[in-house]
């Protein structure tokens, strides 16, 4: 059942936003509601149905132009999709918001023939695409990068392996970041990006395995073995891969983890809400006792904040203003608001919390994984600190990501054929 959109946003939606608010609220409820249940009982089990119900709904185009088909509905949009999502299915909003990441690599450093090439397969949902970047003994040590690429004279050859990939056994397309200089080279320059098909010969996702939480969603790990990469498959500019990769992961990766982690929230907060309300205690419920309703309050004022952030960042986004601090800090924020009330829904429910058949035992889990990518929140902190020096001290000097994308960076001509 749709749910009325909160005062609290009625500054960041516009009509064509909740119309679609209303929209994804009727497919949660009528066609991925019963598929929860079935991506829970097989943890090992790498989800294509729910890929393919959300596809047949042009969602993985929301951001996308419409001149290649796409929605073009802004990164309010994108939030509105992942967020109601996540308040059925963790999985699924994890499954879109990960297919969508690498969108923006695509949209802001590919060339006119990769935009002809590749996005209306993007947006009618035919081609799913990921983002490698994570190296399993790396972590998001971007830097210590060991994957590479060498350029042999007609081809680049590729070699490594990427961990934590999202989509990583669905995805037809991977941007795979790999190092391309020698070791001495800054890590600015020393990257590049590139186009990988997942049906290529040497691109080997490993067996997947189940994982604590997001069941049905697959974030594994994929080996590549002298994979042959021609030039028209880079991504951006040979030495640019650092650049694609970050701005992936502020303008798309953070914004979309922050709405994961809403709509788990909100998930948590309504079945404890239902729970204690309907709990019988002394001569009323649970929810009349006074501590609890107290702790109640908290969860409601966490909750009001974590969506005012969410939808402030996004907003700005959409509008074009340098935000990158806010993204950065919504999605650190947003993780421990919502683990904050999981962990007190838990408590509150007691024993009961703790079936495996009750859903929110599942919504705990899921929350826990939205901590490490796109950074952990000691990382996110540590950004927002050194901005803040930078700025008192009037040496920050990099043009944000978020003024990149706001200039719409066009698209370069190369005149190499595209081959995936």
């Amino acid at each position: 059942m749709s749910m009325p959109t909160p005062t609290t946003l009625d500054r960041f939606l516009k009509p064509a936003n909740k119309a679609l608010w209303k929209a994804v609220d009727d497919f949660a409820t009528n066609e991925l509601q019963p598929q929860v249940e079935r991506m829970e009982s097989a943890p090992h089990r790498v989800d294509r149905k729910v890929a393919r119900m959300m596809a047949g709904h042009r969602w993985f185009g929301v951001t996308v132009p419409e001149s290649f088909g796409g929605m073009d509905a802004g990164h309010v949009a994108k939030t509105i999709l992942i967020h109601r999502l996540a308040r059925t299915s963790g999985a699924a909003a994890a499954i879109l918001q990960a297919g969508l990441i690498p969108v923006a690599g695509l949209l802001h450093y590919g060339t006119t023939e990769q935009h002809a090439a590749l996005l209306p397969s993007v947006a009618d949902g035919s081609v799913l695409m990921s983002i490698a970047v994570t190296e399993p003994d790396r972590g998001g040590h971007i830097g210590g990068m060991t994957t590479a690429a060498e350029w042999d004279g007609r081809a680049w050859v590729l070699t490594g392996v990427k961990a934590h990939v999202g989509n990583s056994h669905l995805a037809d397309l991977h941007i795979v970041v790999a190092r391309t200089a020698p070791a001495d080279t800054r890590t600015s320059r020393a990257l590049t990006a590139f186009l990988v098909q997942g049906d290529q010969r040497g691109v080997n996702p490993v067996r997947y395995t189940s994982k604590l939480g997001l069941h049905g969603f697959s974030f594994g790990q994929i080996d590549f073995d002298r994979v042959r990469i021609p030039p028209g498959n880079v991504l951006g500019e040979v030495g640019q891969g650092f650049d694609v990769a970050q701005s992936s992961s502020i303008l798309y990766g953070r914004p979309n983890l922050t709405a994961l982690s809403l709509g788990l929230h909100e998930a948590s907060l309504s079945l404890t809400t239902q729970y204690l309300s309907n709990r019988p205690r002394y001569k009323g419920t649970l929810a009349d006792v006074s501590v609890v309703k107290e702790r109640l309050g908290q969860m409601t004022a966490r909750m009001i904040l974590a969506r005012i952030v969410a939808y402030h960042a996004v907003d700005m986004l959409d509008h074009g203003l340098s935000c990158d601090d806010e993204l950065i800090a919504a999605k650190a924020l947003g993780h421990e608001l919502a683990t904050e009330t999981g962990n007190d829904a838990m408590e509150l429910h007691a024993a009961n919390s703790l079936a495996n058949d009750y859903p929110l035992q599942r919504i705990w889990r899921d929350m826990q994984a939205t901590y490490a990518p796109a950074g952990t929140g000691e990382v996110q902190h540590l950004l927002l600190a050194d901005n803040l020096l930078q700025e008192e001290s009037g040496t920050r000097e990099r043009t944000p990501y978020s003024v990149l994308h706001a200039k719409r960076v066009q698209p370069r001509v190369t005149g190499k054929a595209l081959s995936v």
